[in-house]
């Protein structure tokens, strides 16, 4: 794949999701800045596996950026209390908010990612989130992309100019195993990626946490087996 397209600011967690929308980009031929942000998050390991993931699929510039969200708490991803482990990996069905809601995560992320995207001119900015098969976050539903695109036409130069930034999520309404099967078809490696909320100091999945459980749900029901797992359908 070249890099001589449009550029594009990608947002890269290291996990599955993110590392599907960067191939995507790259199939298209843009040219991908990849942004992963080290947030005081327990699951570091995902910082390597974004490192891993930008190297291979082509990223022109990959930059990990440290913003201190631990200092604000609020979430058990950032250390406020233990990782809630269930069965079943999906929303509360009462829309009950998880702990594991790192509050404005997404809001703050993209806000990074246009600032870059500015500096930059890049004409997109991509994002991994999905609000069918996930843990019922209000800032990955699809109003929360629209609002915040209305956002970067109003709060840019680029969109007072009218070339607005495009905020583009294209994993929004894929299930996971649709999330999955797009992945092998566009020849990624998910061994490089990590979806674990709670891992071991060794970097293996604990199995039981929600990332863990949709990411078993979603290799299981596409009938593949995950590398970073232990056999069909695992973490």
């Amino acid at each position: 794949m070249s890099a001589t397209g449009e550029r594009a600011v990608v947002l890269l967690s290291g996990g599955l999701d993110s590392a599907v929308v960067l191939a995507l980009a790259r199939r298209e031929g843009l040219r991908c800045h990849a942004l992963t942000i080290s947030y005081g998050q327990r699951h570091e390991v995902e910082l390597n596996c974004a490192r891993a993931v930008a190297h291979a699929l082509g990223a022109v510039e990959h930059r990990v950026l440290a913003l201190d969200l631990a200092s604000f708490g609020g979430s058990s991803l950032i250390g406020d209390g233990a990782v809630p482990k269930s069965l079943s990996g999906a929303a509360p069905e009462d829309g009950t908010i998880p702990s594991t809601y790192v509050p404005a995560r997404n809001t703050v992320f993209l806000a990074l990612a246009l600032a870059w995207a500015e500096t930059l001119a890049a004409g997109q900015i991509l994002i991994g989130v999905n609000a069918v098969d996930y843990s019922g976050y209000p800032d990955c539903r699809p109003a929360f992309i629209a609002a915040f695109q209305e956002l970067a036409a109003l709060a840019t130069r680029a969109g007072v100019e009218g070339r607005p930034t495009t905020i583009r999520a294209p994993l929004q309404n894929l299930s996971k195993k649709e999330i999955i099967l797009l992945g092998r078809d566009l020849g990624i490696d998910f061994a490089l990626t990590s979806s674990c909320y709670d891992p071991s100091p060794q970097g293996d999945a604990c199995g039981a946490c929600d990332s863990c459980r949709l990411r078993q749900a979603g290799f299981r029901s596409a009938g593949l087996s995950d590398p970073r797992g232990l056999g069909p359908g695992g973490a």
